[in-house]
């Protein structure tokens, strides 16, 4: 018959319950440290929890206080635990699904040197998962195997039934090529492994279906800087020029599960047969020495176990030719390589790109697994990155619910290792959130169970006995039976004594037969009794717990009503909350403000009260100024006049008189009645009113003084003086003396013309006098009280090398920092400050303030103003400007744009209290208009 073929089913869409879903169940086993005096960082709390606490190196964390972690698994194996323990509660489930046609992978996920790699292989004495997994098979299905070959993978990852023909043929095939096969039987284990796979427990399923046969491939891949190679691939050698190994190519087949191409897969037929392909490829993986790990595995090894089974015909006998019934289920035991950091291993060249490319492997599985958690727990579709790594896509089906997923985290609990402990814990805890889909059960093949054991009993095949023909062959022999003699008297008599045992031995057996049927009414009897009370009891029983679920159930219901108000009062209390803190956000906003603006309100303050003194002092020194030429005036006019020297005026604001020594001249003046002016009418002794010019100035005018005195005197020309015009041989008649002087002469009223009064009074204003009578005092200036200034310069000061200069006040003290020492011999501080402006150019800040003494005996300095030198490219593009005078219709596009070089050319320097405010102001000269 032509071979029938079959593939592996679809799981994740036709083979899978999307109802029933499984976490991935991860366990925490933790390696005995190596040494007792070594400082351990994890402690075992029960058989589900671990505590990571920090060493004594880093216990100072972020918020500077000690902390604690515990992380919570499926369940912890501390160091004790033995290999048995650990496959019993990891592995054998495992291995039970395979051999009832489902999937599954186990893989062990840790950091360099934490015993992965020990917990997959095992030691000499003490083997570990994977060889106790080969035993467990092999006594599960040695008596139920198939012959070599009756099983036989194809390249598209499907399996296809040979008959015993074909299968025969096959074998001799395989016996003909040159390399010799030794039998099971006799094949000599190597020493190396030999005692890994002695497991003395012999494990065993406890579900096989002797109906079924079975066949066992193996496989052996590696993931070495994300490229795929076969292990167990024979590789010609050439000496003279080695080719490398080639990478496989990942592909999917057509029930979308995904497979290597081109790779090796053995049959095997026992424990020792296995794990010495296991052990051959295991001396081809890659391992280096770092210094963390003697011997460290530098890719993913992944050890693939399929198993193809198939039913037997109606007859028992032969295997059944249908691709239907064929069932291929798949175990993949994954030994993952460790984390690691370069900067503990001091990995250089090529360990540095592996310990890259498996760092980079491990962050793609865990992205996987944190997308997948986020897709389950919170209904979003995001692309899960299986392809960003072989690794992750190799396995994607599994996630996807094609078989049941167990991950082994190993731990080191030494100190070096904590923080990639802590990263290791934390991602293990969050794959337990994540789920996979349950795969279906196969479908039964609804042929009558018991075929194999009926076919035996009938004889099975040649040369063996049933249980009858033994059964009769244990009863006594009948003598012959032919009589020759009619005398014969010996015949008769064996024959009826050979029938009398028969018969004796038929009622025995009678007897003994009803007696067991009586007993094994009686045992059915009370099984029916035993039945019957544990029945009663177990009614009574599910009553108590139907009586505890009801009850249990009202209290759960209590327990989310209250919960629900609960959450009802949270929710009222965040939001009450959240209402308090805008609130206080607000009110903190408005003290800010607040606090903003009375700072402002001082600074504008303290700059007013610095403006008015400045003003009460500029008025201070105008008044004195008018004062002293006031009484200079009067007391001229009075030495003019009457020869006697006035006292000198009470400046304002203080309480002494002004010392100020006039000359007094010899010449004697008359008065106006001895030089004989007949008076006005109606004039009672006084001059008459001379009415006053309004002018800018308040002092009094002294040509208003002449003037008045004249009217009241007659023209005598002194004799002490002489005439100008004649001395100059002029032309008889009024002489007019020079303004210059007029002070010390005495006129006449009768050659006065009408126009002379006002020239005299226009020349003698004294607001158009620009040299004072009595010298003017100088003005003090701010600094004359002793003031020194402090100037600090810091050390990235860079000269802008521009004319307009900062003016620093002489004897300042320039320091490169502030110092105590400075400030206390200084009483005004000055910060040259540059930063770069938006335009990109340097912009210079002199920020002035006044040096305190604090009550605890330091230096404070109160920031009082700031100037600001900027400068700018004459190449800018040009900018608006107001001008002054609004110009005319016409040139209004001529005078309304300046270039940055006119808005520059002028500066004025400004002092604290001004008007325009502290700093360096430009003003623009409007641009001339074109003629």
């Amino acid at each position: 018959s032509p071979p029938s073929r079959a593939r592996t089913p679809r799981r994740p869409r036709k083979g899978t319950n999307p109802t029933m879903k499984d976490p991935v169940g991860v366990y925490c086993r933790v390696r005995p440290l190596c040494r007792g005096d070594q400082e351990s960082c994890l402690e075992v709390v029960n058989h589900t929890t671990v505590q990571l606490h920090p060493p004594d190196g880093h216990r100072v964390v972020r918020n500077g206080e000690y902390r604690e972690t515990q992380y919570s698994f499926k369940e912890v194996f501390g160091t004790l635990v033995a290999q048995k323990e650990l496959f019993d509660v990891v592995a054998k489930p495992l291995v039970e699904d395979l051999i009832r046609g489902r999937n599954g992978l186990l893989f062990t996920y840790g950091v360099t040197g934490s015993g992965k790699t020990h917990t997959m292989t095992g030691s000499p004495g003490d083997g570990g998962l994977l060889p106790r997994c080969l035993a467990m098979i092999f006594n599960s299905i040695g008596p139920f195997q198939a012959k070599r070959f009756v099983f036989k993978l194809d390249e598209k990852n499907g399996v296809e039934v040979q008959s015993e023909v074909e299968a025969l043929l096959e074998r001799q095939r395989r016996e003909a090529l040159p390399i010799p096969k030794t039998p099971a039987g006799k094949r000599q284990l190597d020493p190396e492994f030999a005692d890994m796979i002695d497991v003395q427990d012999q494990p065993r399923a406890e579900e096989v279906d002797e109906d079924n046969v079975y066949g066992v491939f193996v496989s052996y891949i590696e993931i070495y800087n994300n490229y795929i190679y076969d292990l167990l691939e024979e590789a010609p050698f050439d000496s003279i020029k080695p080719k490398p190994p080639q990478s496989k190519i990942l592909r999917e087949d057509q029930n979308h599960n995904m497979y290597v191409t081109g790779c090796t897969e053995v049959e095997v037929k026992s424990t020792e047969e296995a794990f010495e392909v296991f052990w051959k490829g295991q001396k081809k993986r890659r391992i280096a020495n770092t210094q963390l790990n003697r011997e460290s595995s530098r890719s993913h090894s992944v050890f693939i176990i399929k198993l193809a089974q198939a039913p037997l015909d109606a007859d028992g006998d032969n295997v059944l030719q249908e691709k239907e019934q064929i069932t291929l289920s798949q175990l993949s035991l994954v030994d993952l390589a460790g984390s690691e950091r370069t900067n503990r291993t001091k990995a250089e060249g090529n360990r540095l790109r592996e310990a890259g490319n498996i760092n980079q492997s491990l962050m793609t599985l865990r992205t996987c697994i944190e997308v997948l958690r986020e897709n389950q727990l919170y209904g979003t579709n995001k692309m899960v990155p299986y392809r960003d790594s072989k690794l992750t896509h190799l396995f994607k089906n599994y996630f996807d619910g094609e078989g049941k997923v167990r991950m082994i985290v190993c731990v080191n609990p030494k100190a070096e290792d904590y923080e990639e402990s802590l990263q290791v814990l934390r991602f293990a805890e969050m794959t337990q959130e994540v789920e996979v889909a349950r795969p279906m059960d196969r479908p039964l093949c609804g042929l009558t169970p018991g075929r194999r054991l009926r076919h035996q009993l009938r004889g099975g095949p040649v040369g063996e006995q049933s249980a009858a023909e033994q059964f009769f062959q244990s009863l006594p022999p009948l003598p012959s039976c032919e009589l020759l003699d009619i005398n014969d008297d010996q015949t008769l008599p064996k024959l009826i004594e050979a029938l009398e045992q028969r018969h004796k031995m038929r009622q025995m057996l009678a007897e003994e037969f009803a007696k067991n049927v009586l007993a094994f009414k009686t045992m059915l009897q009370e099984f029916d009794s035993s039945v019957a009370s544990k029945e009663n009891y177990i009614q009574g029983k599910l009553a108590e717990k139907e009586k505890t679920i009801t009850g249990q159930r009202t209290e759960l219901e209590r327990l989310e009503k209250k919960i629900k108000t609960l959450e009802y009062k949270i929710e009222i209390l965040e939001k009450t909350a959240t209402i308090y803190e805008e609130d206080k956000r607000n009110l903190q906003q408005e003290l800010e403000s607040k606090s903003q603006k009375l700072q402002r309100q001082a600074s504008d303050k303290r700059r007013l009260e610095a403006r008015l003194q400045g003003m009460v002092a500029e008025t201070s020194l105008k008044w004195e100024k008018e004062c002293v030429s006031s009484w200079s005036s009067l007391n001229f006019l009075c030495l003019v006049c009457s020869s006697s020297i006035l006292p000198p005026p009470a400046i304002p604001g203080k309480g002494k008189s002004l010392d100020v020594s006039v000359p007094v001249s010899h010449c004697s003046l008359p008065s106006p009645q001895s030089c004989g002016v007949p008076a006005e009418p109606g004039d009672s002794g006084a001059a008459p009113r001379v009415p006053r010019r309004s002018n800018s100035c308040s002092s009094i005018s002294v040509a208003s003084c002449v003037l008045e005195w004249e009217q009241r005197g007659p023209p005598c020309p002194p004799a002490s003086l002489p005439n100008p015009g004649n001395a100059a041989g002029a032309e008889p008649g009024p002489a007019r003396p020079s303004p210059s002087r007029r002070r010390g002469m005495c006129w006449s009223r009768a050659p006065e013309l009408p126009g002379d009064r006002q020239e005299l009074e226009q020349e003698e204003d004294p607001c158009c006098r620009s040299t004072p009578v009595a010298p003017l005092r100088p003005r003090r200036s701010r600094s004359a009280g002793g003031e020194r200034w402090v100037d600090h310069r810091p050390a990235s000061h860079v000269p802008t090398g521009t004319v307009l200069q900062p003016r620093v006040p002489r004897g300042a003290l320039t320091v490169g920092a502030p110092s105590e020492r400075a400030l206390a011999r200084c009483d005004r501080y000055l910060l040259t400050h540059q930063e770069l402006a938006s335009d990109g150019e340097i912009q210079t800040k002199l920020i002035k303030g006044d040096v305190f003494k604090t009550r605890g005996g330091g230096q404070a300095v109160q920031f009082t103003d700031i100037e600001t030198l900027r400068q700018e490219s004459p190449t800018g593009r040009k900018r608006r400007s107001s001008p002054p005078d609004p110009a005319p219709a016409g040139d209004g596009a001529d005078s309304e744009w300046t270039d940055v070089e006119t808005r520059c050319s002028v500066a004025v320097e400004m002092r604290a209290g001004s008007a325009l405010g502290p700093g360096f102001q430009h003003h623009a000269q409007p641009k001339r208009r074109k003629p």
